[in-house]
């Protein structure tokens, strides 16, 4: 059997492993083993890539024994720091590594491309496109979310907001293009420093149009790198004449692509308000004058009410990440359900900093699939709810986007905690949430505040419970 044959059918093989273990990250009972099959397709793919080395032509043989040596020192590092990364990482830096994560493939599109387009190695109309394309989209792809990864890991917290900074950022790209277009138009015969910029360029855009964006859009941001990263490798993967890489970016490139949209509308906004508006900016805009007033209530006096309600539907937020509270959270579950209390959790599409935050962080708590709901599946029956409780959450709770036209977020739907007969919001202390805006529900007249960080709350909440034992209905 020839070695070519052999590659073919790993990559058939890697191809399908990557879109079965994509099917089956679709559900949460089937996500960890669709990741492990997914893990193993590119397992397969990666054996497959080496063994190009046993059908070489005579002037690569001399560098055959270098190229094995630097492939082989660079999967060592990169599964060493992979794995040490994934072992520490902690669930609220979650979104900065996939951020991070995937602004390396992004990168790696750019790199393959850089070779090409330097080599000269790449001849035809299309197949000089597409390599320009995944450069460009790559190395967007690159700067863009390393920008994304450091404004969620608070080591840049301001927001750029210049003058003119659209038409800036309009003619940056057009230039970009315009060398791109170049270099397609002269077969790739252009100088090295026409490249250098085309790439220099490239990158500046993607710092550039990610600066302006805020906080409370970088969960549909990653989702947007996301699908530019597939799609770059995609792009790369045909000029590579490799399969693997072809369907491997064309299936996270349209995956991404449909989570970017869902995400989109989930925030009643387009793709296009959140890369050019200024929503997730801080500040008071769209602030009106709220009537009533903050209303704290002890711990242990909310567990007490709701150990003694019919049913507790329960808001978790990116505070709860934050705390590490979703242990503590699932053993008071347990002690209400113990007493014949109905509670399911509602999850809302952008809950957390990324898509499926808050679903990961449940499942790592051994919370049953089977009470976790998404917002449209739920969001009904809070008027049933004797008890709603909020835990970390904000802006996807806030009253505001039904009935305030001049806030930011107004026409984003939202959990319909506030219908609950009582809504109990757990939070540290009296800020605003990650879009400036400040939150209606915590004046409503059935809302108390309990404050104080969420695991410390949440050992209240079980004592409380467990004080009453023996004592039932």
């Amino acid at each position: 059997m020839s070695a070519a044959l052999i590659i073919d059918a790993a990559y058939f093989a890697a191809a399908f492993l990557f879109i079965y273990g994509l099917k089956r990250m679709s559900s949460p009972v089937t996500a960890r083993s669709g990741i492990v099959v997914a893990g193993w397709g590119m397992v397969v793919a990666v054996l497959a890539s080496f063994l190009y080395t046993l059908d070489v032509s005579e002037a690569a043989r001399p560098h055959l024994t270098t190229n094995m040596v630097l492939a082989a020192i660079a999967l060592v590092l990169g599964l060493g720091w992979a794995w040490w990364s994934g072992k520490k990482v902690e669930m609220t830096a979650m979104p900065q590594m996939v951020a991070l994560y995937n602004g390396m493939g992004g990168g790696a599109a750019g790199a393959i491309a850089a070779i090409e387009l330097f080599g000269h190695k790449t001849h035809g109309s299309i197949g000089l496109t597409l390599a320009v394309l995944g450069g460009l989209i790559g190395s967007v792809s690159l700067s863009g979310s390393l920008i994304a990864w450091a404004k969620l890991d608070g080591r840049i917290n301001k927001t750029l907001r210049i003058s003119g900074l659209q038409a800036i950022n309009g003619l940056l790209l057009l230039v970009t293009v315009g060398l791109g277009a170049l270099m397609v138009a002269k077969h790739g015969d252009v100088t090295m420093a026409v490249i250098a910029v085309f790439f220099i360029l490239a990158l500046v855009y993607g710092v550039m149009m990610t600066m302006p964006i805020g906080g409370a859009d970088m969960p549909v941001v990653i989702s947007l790198y996301n699908a530019f990263t597939g799609l770059a490798v995609g792009f790369e993967g045909y000029v590579l004449n490799n399969p693997a890489l072809m369907i491997a970016g064309m299936v996270v490139g349209s995956a991404g692509t449909l989570l970017t949209l869902l995400m989109a509308k989930a925030m009643n906004r387009s793709v296009k308000n959140v890369l050019f508006s200024n929503f997730g900016a801080a500040g008071d805009d769209g602030d009106a004058e709220i009537e009533g007033s903050m209303k704290p209530v002890d711990a242990g006096d909310a567990a007490i009410n709701m150990r003694y309600a019919s049913k507790v539907i329960i808001a978790p937020g990116y505070g709860l990440a934050v705390a590490q509270a979703q242990h503590k959270l699932y053993e008071f579950v347990k002690l209400l359900e113990e007493a014949d209390v109905e509670v399911k959790f509602a999850i809302h599409p952008v809950a957390g900093r990324m898509p499926g935050h808050m679903n990961v962080l449940l499942a790592e708590a051994g919370v049953p699939y089977d009470i976790i709901f998404d917002m449209e599946d739920i969001n009904n029956e809070f008027k049933e709810a004797d008890v709603a409780i909020v835990i970390g959450a904000n802006d996807t709770v806030n009253p505001a986007a039904r009935t305030n036209k001049s806030s930011p977020i107004y026409g984003m739907p939202i959990l319909n905690v506030d219908q609950a007969k009582q809504v109990y919001v757990v939070k540290r202390g009296q800020g605003k949430g990650y879009s400036g805006v400040e939150n209606e529900l915590f004046f409503r007249d059935n809302t108390n505040m309990v404050y104080g960080d969420a695991q410390k709350v949440m050992v209240a909440m079980i004592q409380a419970v467990k004080s009453l034992e023996g004592g039932g209905h």
